[in-house]
């Protein structure tokens, strides 16, 4: 047995020869692009976290984008299951697929935070209520975030109401969205914190084409040249002129006749103090127009007001057929009576020929305030 190599080998080594190495697939997008890319979801993203932190009322902290080139089919065996996939079709400006995947658990938190929870109670199933709500947290943030997008790219950009699927993303159908699974998309992974619940990876998936599109315009413009100034014609040198003795200046004098004159009039004027009429004796007898039928065909809506509460909504979801709701006023307390909103009378419940009625036991009259 002998340690040295043979010639295949060493063409191996040196370039010379392909035995054991094989070449990565080529990339479709430029580093120029990719870092297009990057700044566009850095930015998009920073505005979608203030919009979740909005909803969710914790702090949201997206950190900086990696981009990389992947397929659908090696991206389902990377990212685990369960998880939740959201599609979002950009309409205007842009055109095309975008697909949003987080892990199932973080989804429970996020939905379990707008419903009114702690965060903590994500040990029930998935259901469409879940799908709806994070359908809506992903519409608001995308939504923000494709504002800011229109600001960067200086066009407007629309996008659909996304939708959310809870399959395996190993077994979704693709084609239904125009990808297949072979086909070459851009991953863009974002690490995402919410408060202390959530320390995970968001993944925004978007097709090559699509990508391009994002990135055209901000490429093109980095890339025309700026407009080159003006050329401003050189000025010829001042010709060399003998000095001149300077000369002191030659005193001026005013005969009384060429005197400057004031511009002011020397007319007397009379001037008399202002003189304000005093109102102060007055008030108590000042009145509004006192002629009512002006507006006595006005119509004012009349609300009786029992009572007031309020729930959240995870306790609203839950009401049902003899679900009883308790008010904040007691047994006998005068209830409102209420004109376009405004409180003008207390009463009690009559009842008038099987129908309900009030009888006004009040009057609320304003106080004017006087000094």
């Amino acid at each position: 047995m002998t340690d040295m190599l043979s010639q295949e080998e060493i063409d191996a080594l040196l370039g010379g020869g392909t035995a054991g190495i094989s070449e990565s697939p080529a990339s479709l997008l430029t580093d120029e692009e990719a870092d297009a890319i990057g700044e566009i979801g850095n930015i998009s993203m920073g505005t979608a976290a203030t919009t979740l932190f909005t909803l969710l009322n914790k702090k949201v902290t997206i950190t900086t984008p990696k981009v990389s080139e992947t397929t659908m089919d090696v991206l389902s065996k990377e990212f685990e299951d369960p998880s939740v996939l959201i599609n979002i079709v950009y309409k205007m400006g842009i055109e095309g697929v975008n697909f949003l995947i987080l892990h199932e658990k973080d989804v429970k938190i996020i939905t379990d935070l707008m419903m009114g929870g702690d965060g903590t109670n994500v040990s029930s199933e998935l259901n469409d209520l879940h799908l709806s709500a994070i359908s809506e947290a992903m519409n608001q943030m995308i939504g923000s975030s494709s504002t800011s997008l229109s600001e960067m790219l200086g066009k407007k950009i629309d996008i659909s109401p996304p939708e959310a699927y809870h399959d395996k993303i190993s077994e979704l159908d693709y084609t239904q969205f125009g990808v297949s699974k072979t086909d070459k998309v851009v991953k863009i992974a974002f690490r995402m914190t919410v408060g202390d619940l959530i320390d995970s990876e968001i993944m925004q998936v978007l097709p090559v084409d699509v990508a391009k599109q994002m990135v055209a315009t901000i490429i093109k413009g980095k890339s025309e040249p700026e407009p080159a100034p003006a050329p401003v014609a050189e000025k010829a040198p001042p010709k060399a002129e003998a000095p001149k003795q300077q000369e002191a200046p030659a005193p001026q004098y005013y005969y009384e006749e060429e005197r400057p004159k004031s511009n002011f009039s020397a007319e007397k004027v009379n001037a008399v103090p202002l003189q304000f009429e005093n109102f102060d004796g007055n008030s108590s007898q000042m009145y509004y127009n006192n002629d009512i039928e002006l507006i006595r065909d006005v119509p004012l809506e009349i609300t009786v007001e029992l009572g007031r509460t309020s729930k959240k909504i995870n306790e609203i979801l839950d009401f049902g057929v003899g679900t009883v709701i308790e008010l904040d006023r007691l047994v006998g307390e005068p209830l409102i009576v209420l004109a376009n909103g405004k409180r003008i009378a207390k009463g009690e419940v009559v009842v008038v020929d099987e129908n309900y009625g009030i009888r006004i036991t009040d009057i609320i009259i304003p106080k004017r305030i006087t000094e």
